[in-house]
């Protein structure tokens, strides 16, 4: 069995080696040729899988290791009779780690509380649902829209997105990018819903880049100039736009859910399906392929205001600081498309939140209730 795998995949040798030979290829190089004598493809979000690129390929299998399923053209497997599987929930817990790091980065920054704003939470997904439970256990007020989900569920906890537009303090999105049928989200935040937000209003948009209008924000950005913006999607990648870029707040170059955890697991999820596609035993767990964090531990012993403890966890961690500069430092060096590039393809090592132990003792202990609500393993 040949087996052609993104280049950018973690533990794919490990994961897949044993199904036949693998063929690494980056994943935006990827073309039909690599194809014309493979039996199965693994990519991630950057590879566009259609009819072209399955073109005359006897390709029996294709695994995306990431969430999204945007960049697959599923008719045309279905067409082929080609089996399919995606990660979902592979790094919902990565991309929450990165708002929460990226929102009380702001608050430190301009001089605010994340604890005395609301959220409002756009897509419960498997991103938004987890992002919903932790700012909660947090203490932080929140508002979820997501009108599909609230149609199968029942419109009791769900508003509209005009309604988060007008009461909320921040804006997350985590929808799917979809461009047809009752509940499109291409372009979800359009002209007049940016026009719209209220000034001091921070957006972030950590799903599809298409589901915001990328130059009615900058107009706005440029313009009046009061609202903060957090962008880790963008429109048109990797050549997003610099003017655009220059204007948020914080600007990383589609690395959310970038966790070395977040990857494991999606690598891991599709080689279990794989395993199930081919008939194979599997005996493979996670914890197989996940090494143990350079950094197990922590020791709170006095108190702290909860957002600075909470920063001091987070840092010790993942700080977004680091992927705003990389993306600013290598895109102007490289140029857009390959500084953009460059950025995921050696993006360097990051844990979970909750792959740190934060031990308590004496005034700390206080401290239980919002460290434990952010994600963080708590010791006591």
């Amino acid at each position: 069995m040949k087996l052609v795998v993104d280049a950018n995949i973690p533990a794919a040798e490990r994961c897949f080696g044993h199904f036949g030979t693998l063929t690494r290829v980056p994943g935006r190089e990827i073309t039909a040729a690599h194809l014309q004598d493979a039996d199965a493809l693994i990519v991630r979000s950057i590879t566009q899988v259609n009819d072209a690129l399955l073109s005359n390929s006897p390709v029996g299998f294709i695994g995306t290791c990431t969430i999204g399923t945007d960049h697959i053209d599923q008719a045309a497997l279905a067409k082929r009779d080609i089996g399919f599987a995606s990660a979902p929930g592979c790094n919902a817990e990565a991309v929450a780690d990165y708002v929460l790091s990226s929102l009380l980065t702001l608050a430190e920054r301009d001089g605010w509380s994340l604890s005395g704003r609301t959220v409002g939470i756009v897509g419960v997904g498997n991103v938004g649902r987890r992002l919903l439970a932790r700012l909660t256990a947090m203490g932080v007020a929140t508002l979820a829209c997501d009108p599909p989900r609230a149609e199968k569920e029942g419109q009791a906890g769900f508003h509209s997105l005009d309604a988060l537009i007008e009461h909320c303090d921040v804006l997350c999105l985590h929808t799917p990018l979809t461009r047809e049928g009752p509940y499109a989200t291409y372009q979800l935040l359009n002209a007049q819903r940016i026009h719209d937000l209220a000034p001091g209003c921070v957006l972030l948009n950590a799903g599809r880049g298409d589901c915001v209008d990328g130059p009615a924000l900058r107009n706005r950005l440029a313009g009046k100039g009061d609202i903060n913006a957090v962008l880790d999607v963008w429109e048109s990648e990797p050549e997003i736009d610099a003017g655009l870029r220059d204007l948020v707040s914080l600007a990383t170059p589609h690395i959310a859910g970038h966790s070395l955890d977040g990857k494991l697991r999606g690598t891991w999820m599709i080689q279990q399906a794989l395993a199930r596609h081919c008939g194979q035993p599997n005996e493979l767990t996670f914890a197989d392929i996940c090494p143990p964090p350079a950094l197990a531990s922590l020791h709170l012993q006095h108190a702290l205001p909860p957002e600075d403890a909470l920063r001091l966890c987070i840092r010790a961690v993942y700080d977004v600081r680091r992927d705003h500069d990389a993306l600013q430092r290598q895109t102007q060096h490289s140029g857009m498309r390959k500084g953009f590039d460059d950025c995921r393809a050696n993006y360097p090592l990051r844990r979970e939140f909750a792959t740190l132990n934060v031990r308590l003792s004496g005034e700390a202990v206080a401290l239980e209730g919002v460290l434990r609500g952010a994600g963080f393993s708590l010791l006591l």
